[in-house]
């Protein structure tokens, strides 16, 4: 399983940013697919989550702020941020869950920063 996130940046706080995840070497249609997030000195943390039943959870810093969606044909996941704080500077992180095993696989990491 390879997982490859791209699209993070520089930005100021209110702008928006949106990262992908293009999967390879699984059944991306039977996975759950989760963004995570990991800042200096932090513990990685969830930040959404999508099922293969395109249900979708957030964690409560980012509702209504950020979306996650994917798009099977494709093998991709998305994370659409808006309104951008200077707390959500992280390295961000792509997740696949297999079923039945619950083994997680992990992209490289897509550094986004946000400045106030």
């Amino acid at each position: 399983v390879q997982l490859q996130a791209s699209g993070g940046g520089l930005v100021q706080a209110g702008d928006s940013l949106r990262l992908s995840c293009a999967a390879s070497g699984l059944t991306f249609s039977s996975y759950a697919m989760g963004w995570y997030r990991q800042a200096p000195g932090k513990q990685r943390e969830l930040v959404a989550q999508i099922t293969k039943g395109y249900d979708t959870n957030y964690a409560d810093s980012v509702k209504g702020r950020f979306t996650t969606s994917r798009d099977n044909a494709k093998d991709t996941v998305s994370l659409q941020m808006n309104s951008l704080k200077p707390e959500d500077t992280a390295v961000y992180y792509c997740d696949a869950r297999a079923p039945y095993t619950a083994r997680d696989y992990w992209g490289q990491g897509t550094q986004v920063t946000v400045s106030s």
